[in-house]
């Protein structure tokens, strides 16, 4: 079995506008991250026009921003974004194994004494954010993968299965503004909505959970199932599972994060980490278009 498998990807985003666009600020998270279970081994963005500016920088998560500047007009921007990323095996994990969930919630209440720096980091995904309603309906919803006394992994990874079996993946029925509500109401969405459901039912119970954007495999192993958001950037969340740490579970897929997921950032929710978003002055209608490509090249045992 492999224990690390090296990629070669491709995420290209290209705008045709209406008319000219005057003067533009764009922001990039395109930059895979460096964790213990992934590298990246190669990296670069092409852009066409060329901007003014261009600023490489960490956000307030630790992902890598790139800040652009375009002060001439056009009518056309293409951002292509090239990588060579080596994810390896997660280690083993006992489910069993992590602590109640209810202690975990409460270590990381607030009570008024300092927390350390572990601690601050962790809590910042434990609150209600833009796109992530805290509610008693998505904690009624998940009430029964939490009883009293459930290790937290356990529960999660019960609330993954039960969204994945009571959700439809549903691609292009929903869009980033279509209220959260409004997914929990119809059981439709795509990868998205399913892991920002999931992180408001998580923080409904007082846990932390953080979203994280990447690719999924394009090509599956041999004899295996091609997953539910390959060929397209991807969502997934991570929980926070003492003693483990973080842990990253897909419910789209009804999965644990593995050797075909290639993380690009993470954040409170798709707001921190949107793969490329911008002001512009000018320009009219105009609608982006996507094409991601992730090719295995390699596998080491």
């Amino acid at each position: 079995m492999s224990t690390a498998v090296r990629y070669r990807i491709s995420h290209e985003t290209a705008y045709a506008y209406g008319g000219n666009v005057m003067h533009s600020r764009q922001l990039l998270h395109l930059t895979p991250r460096n964790a213990p279970w992934q590298a990246c081994l190669a990296h670069a963005i092409e852009l066409d026009p060329l901007p003014a500016s261009r600023r490489d920088e960490p956000d307030a998560f630790g992902n890598t921003v790139t800040r652009l500047e375009f002060d001439r007009p056009h009518e056309r921007l293409t951002v292509v974004a090239m990588m060579e990323v080596e994810v390896g095996a997660r280690p083993d994990m006992d489910p069993a194994g992590t602590e109640p969930w209810e202690r975990v919630r409460d270590d990381l209440s607030y009570t008024g004494r300092p927390l350390a720096p572990r601690k601050l980091d962790v809590v910042r995904y434990r609150m209600q954010s833009p796109y992530v309603r805290v509610k008693h309906l998505f904690e009624r919803y998940a009430q029964d993968c939490f009883p009293p006394g459930q290790p937290i992994l356990v529960g999660a990874e019960a609330l993954m299965r039960k969204l994945h079996a009571d959700f439809t993946y549903a691609p292009g029925e929903t869009g980033i503004a279509t209220p959260l509500m409004r997914i929990f109401e119809t059981r439709r969405g795509v990868c998205q909505d399913y892991a920002h459901l999931m992180i408001a039912c998580l923080r409904s119970f007082g846990l932390a959970a953080r979203y994280v954007s990447g690719y999924l495999r394009t090509v599956p192993a041999a004899g295996a199932i091609s997953l539910v958001g390959a060929d397209a950037s991807h969502a997934w969340l991570a929980v926070y599972c003492p003693p483990l740490g973080w842990v990253e579970l897909d419910p789209t897929n009804g999965t644990r994060a593995g050797l075909d997921h290639v993380a690009l950032a993470w954040g409170r929710d798709f707001g921190d980490v949107s793969p490329l978003r911008g002001v512009i002055v000018g320009g009219g209608v105009h609608q982006p278009s996507v094409r991601v490509t992730v090719e295995p090249i390699s596998s080491l045992s």
